[in-house]
């Protein structure tokens, strides 16, 4: 049975990305109320030299958001350690493991580990092989097109492919890139036409029609949908819909229940001020949708409230404001 299916309206395998800082357990949660993802995969859980692996495999929760299937995914470069943290995950319920060949932060590449493994596709086969060697699920590897060029691109894919690895997310900017220049989709079409195993795509699908053209521009197999699932929480509905030939249409009530779930996701403690700030984070997303937003996005991000629930009851009218178009009375 493949791992990315399509469904029965040949919708392809849709999955949330994992997003450091921003794709937490709260957003997690929230999406997982709104729906219409296949598959989440958890933020990294970073596997540093001397990790203590019982108490950092306590971070990661295989129901999470069930009945959606939640992965793990792993960062670093001790073989022991990751092999140990992938056997914990396995016993813990992880379905899948993925792991991390795409973090650009200095913080993590300078000890070695997320792209910076990209520097050496013998190395990155060894990582990926000992995570592969020492579970019975499937593992999975998530990768940029190279740290500071494109010139070990395919050396890393094969890499990657040789260590036993099911199949391949490839986010087709450099480390060096960060997020900034247009995704290389022809990235992605070349990786697919080198690779015997299945390519998610992933970068830049902001819209329906991001979807479209990348799926036929690329041929890759599956879909992952990071930054665009935080402009519009029901991108993933969206794309079902196209699939299926229905209109969807979002409703305001869902988006509130989104904003709820996410509030009360929060950790208790949290005090206000982050509280407010993450939520500032949230909308500050939103309000890219549509240029009426965008407009009102610095008043959002620059109000003062000392308490969330007055934020929020100055947020959300503008937000409708904005959104009317998209959501049914």
């Amino acid at each position: 049975m493949t791992l990315l299916p399509k469904n029965s309206n040949g919708c392809p395998y849709l999955q949330l990305a994992p997003m450091e800082g921003v794709g937490d357990r709260c957003f997690r949660k929230a999406m997982a109320s709104i729906g219409g993802f296949d598959e989440a995969v958890r933020d990294f859980l970073r596997v540093p030299r001397n990790a203590h692996i019982e108490s950092l495999a306590r971070e990661y929760e295989a129901d999470e958001i069930a009945p959606i299937p939640l992965a793990a995914q792993l960062m670093g470069s001790e073989l022991d350690l990751m092999a140990a943290m992938a056997r914990e995950m396995e016993k813990k319920g992880a379905h899948r493991i993925d792991l991390n060949c795409g973090c650009p932060s200095n913080t993590v590449t300078g000890k070695g580990a997320g792209s910076s493994l990209l520097k050496e596709p013998d190395f990155l086969h060894d990582v990926a092989k000992s995570i592969v060697e020492a579970v019975s699920i499937p593992v999975t590897l998530k990768m940029r097109s190279g740290f500071e060029d494109t010139s070990l691109f395919k050396d890393n894919l094969l890499a990657a492919e040789a260590s036993g690895v099911r199949y391949i997310t490839l986010h087709p900017r450099t480390k060096v890139d960060g997020y900034g220049p247009p995704a290389r989709w022809d990235l992605i079409a070349e990786a697919k036409s080198l690779l015997k195993i299945p390519l998610v795509g992933n970068g830049d699908i902001l819209t329906v029609d991001d979807a479209l053209r990348m799926l036929k521009t690329t041929g890759c197999d599956g879909l992952m949908i990071g930054r665009g699932s935080i402009i519009n929480p029901f991108l993933f509905q969206q794309i079902k819909a196209h699939f299926s030939g229905e209109n969807f249409i979002p409703q305001w009530d869902d988006l509130i229940r989104y904003f709820e779930v996410y509030c009360a996701e929060i950790p208790a403690g949290v005090p206000p001020k982050i509280r407010i700030n993450k939520l500032k984070q949230l909308m500050g997303f939103l309000f890219k949708g549509n240029a009426e937003l965008l407009e009102m996005r610095q008043s959002i991000l620059t109000s003062q409230y000392a308490e969330p629930e007055e934020f929020m009851q100055f947020a959300l009218p503008l937000l409708r404001k904005g959104w009317s178009f998209l959501f049914s009375s």
